[in-house]
């Protein structure tokens, strides 16, 4: 089954993770086809974690002024495009683009236009979060979440915490995901992939998100599923990013259909369009391949994307007003 036409939401989508090679290309004019498969994409088996996010330096090291940012960002809105996708949340961290000057609120307000002129141009609806990362200290989570609450209202619609979930723990960013929660700002995190269910009960418990990013690895502690469902946390889930980083072998073992069949509320997504070389057709006929998904069951986390985003109700009314014509036509 074909799936690139129909119409999509993806909230988890890492900006600095999926520049194609046609921007690359702009940016740095001598790069060869075969050096930006080497350096952008990760082998479907990396080492570690650590191992696949390394695949996503280069980029960071070409989005470092206005013109570069302005550029990722729209190239982007071209591959969401040309994959169906209605409505994004597009995230990345700040304080990775200030090695040549900027300041983290000139980033944010370059990314910021960007994302608008792109929705302007594809009609993509769109959203963005900012992100801290786990080795960030207390001040860089705490200037970051500011920046959330300084430019809400624009196309900035929410807070994460990403990176090295293993590696580092969560005591620099607790007083940063206060300040969130206080302010009513919108949380997700990344947690349960690297780690297991200890990660995700440790995250629910210091940063109050609405949304886990991963969490596939819920799928072992019953008590937490349970949780999960009364809370109504929503799951953004990535089973080809799942696969390369090492927690599941083969793609039949990934807990995406358990998960999904236990009422968890949850999405499919790419995490890094580039890194995982994927888009979310891709995604949508490997779940199909492996489980016997069909529209019913793709249809069903659309629709809980819907639900999760960041964003008010009238707008999810007109998006989902949307989805489910373009669904309902093609099925």
């Amino acid at each position: 089954m074909d799936f690139k036409s129909l119409p999509k939401v993806e909230l988890h989508l890492h900006l600095d993770c999926s520049l194609s090679y046609k921007v690359v290309r702009q940016l740095d004019p001598g790069i060869s086809k075969e050096e930006y498969e080497h350096s952008f994409k990760a082998d479907s088996r990396c080492h570690s974690l650590l191992d696949y996010l390394e695949r996503a330096v280069r980029g960071v090291e070409l989005m470092q002024d206005a013109s570069s940012l302005e550029l990722v960002t729209l190239d982007l809105f071209e591959q969401l495009k040309a994959d169906g996708v209605i409505y994004v949340e597009i995230r990345f961290a700040p304080y990775l683009h200030l090695l040549q000057g900027l300041k983290a609120e000139e980033v944010v307000e370059i990314v910021d236009q960007a994302v608008r002129r792109g929705a302007e141009r594809t009609g993509i609806e769109a959203g963005l979060i900012l992100c801290t990362l786990r080795h960030f200290s207390q001040e860089q989570s705490l200037h970051t979440v500011k920046l959330v609450e300084e430019f809400q209202g624009r196309e900035v619609v929410g807070f994460d915490i990403a990176a090295d979930e293993a590696g580092y723990p969560v005591d620099n960013h607790i007083s940063a995901f206060k300040y969130a929660k206080e302010k009513g700002l919108h949380i997700t995190a990344h947690a349960g992939e690297a780690c297991g269910p200890h990660s995700v009960w440790e995250t629910l418990a210091n940063f109050y998100p609405s949304r886990i990013g991963h969490g596939v690895r819920s799928i072992e502690d019953p008590v937490l599923i349970e949780h999960l469902i009364k809370q109504g946390i929503h799951l953004e889930v990535r089973p080809t990013s799942n696969l390369q980083t090492g927690i599941y072998e083969h793609l039949h073992e990934h807990p995406a259909d358990r998960l999904l069949r236990a009422g968890i509320s949850m999405s499919i997504n790419t995490d890094g369009r580039t890194i995982s070389n994927v888009t979310l057709g891709d995604e949508y006929n490997k779940l199909q391949k492996n489980f016997g998904w069909g529209f019913k069951e793709l249809a069903q986390c659309n629709l809980y994307a819907l639900e999760a985003a960041f964003i008010p109700e009238k707008r999810k009314k007109e998006i989902r007003e949307k989805l489910i014509h373009g669904w309902n036509k093609i099925s």
